[in-house]
């Protein structure tokens, strides 16, 4: 299966460092902030899961406005620079952000989250050289910082280097045991080692923690395919549609699922679907006209 990528910005996850974080959101008041700075302060979830699923607000215009009025009030507060670093990357302005970082880091260059988030700048930029040198550089700073961990495996994941983003997510795990993410990506890793069992049992832990995510539910369902039980996958990807409508994959994998159990007008219907939502993807088209041939 594509891999799934987190992307979400930060500002403190250790929790000796939330009560700083959170100290200072007053600050920004009136500000929209990422969800993933709020994460921070109160859990990360999956449903924040994708640049395109935090705050739609959070890059805009009038929210970058007011950060960088709060930039011009404070100049000498890194985390000032790091608020607005991440509202730059959801804009998608990311030389700009990684600007902000830069200061950060120049003002206090033991701001680990000021690593990470740069270090996610340079993985959405595809430079995974030096997304991992900033990652490494966090965890020299915090070496409990569990989100560095994960961020880091998701870039070896990326690579396919499965045995180093395997030993990141566990160490992240052994640190955090209520992240959803760590145990998803793990999951995604035993899944293409094709250690199925192992990934049912983190996708299911995943959902557990985030049960509103789309994205566990679908990994799992095509665990359950791969393993034969079509009809579990089924229930699997079902859930997953009704938590992401715009979810092709999603929807092409329900599609495959009814085919199996012999429900071809109805995998018809999945396909196309999928199609619709994404007209190029893999072996849709093909699966499509198998169905309707079959119905």
């Amino acid at each position: 299966m594509a891999p799934v990528t987190y992307t979400h910005f930060v500002c403190n996850i250790a929790n000796r460092n939330r009560i700083a974080c959170c100290a200072g959101v007053s600050r920004f008041a009136g500000v929209v902030l990422l969800a993933g700075f709020l994460a921070a302060c109160q859990g990360t979830s999956l449903q924040n899961a994708g640049l395109s699923g935090q705050n739609s607000q959070a890059g805009s215009a009038a929210n970058l406005d007011s950060l960088t009025a709060v930039v011009e009030r404070t100049p000498n507060d890194p985390n000032a620079y790091n608020i607005r670093g991440a509202a730059l990357g959801k804009a998608g302005r990311y030389d700009d952000a990684i600007a902000d970082f830069n200061r950060a880091l120049q003002i206090n260059p033991s701001f680990a989250q000021a690593y990470a988030n740069r270090g996610l700048v340079y993985r959405l930029k595809d430079d995974d050289a030096n997304a991992v040198a900033d990652y490494n550089r966090a965890l020299q700073v915090n070496p409990q910082y569990a989100n560095a961990y994960v961020r880091r495996g998701n870039v070896y994941r990326r690579q396919n280097q499965l045995a180093l983003a395997l030993e990141d997510y566990n160490r992240a795990i052994q640190i955090d045991r209520t992240d959803p993410e760590a145990f998803h990506n793990r999951g995604l890793v035993y899944q293409a080692q094709k250690l199925h069992n192992f990934a049912l049992e983190d996708f299911t832990t995943a959902i557990g923690l985030s049960p509103q995510a789309a994205a566990p539910y679908n990994a799992r369902g095509e665990s359950y395919l791969v393993t034969g039980d079509a009809q579990s996958a089924l229930e699997d990807f079902n859930a997953a549609v009704s938590r992401d409508r715009g979810n092709a994959k999603a929807w092409y994998n329900q599609g495959v699922a009814l085919q199996r159990l012999n429900r071809n007008k109805e995998a018809a219907a999945a396909f196309q679907k999928a199609l619709t939502l994404d007209p190029s993807l893999p072996n849709a088209r093909e699966a499509l006209n198998q169905a309707r041939q079959t119905s």
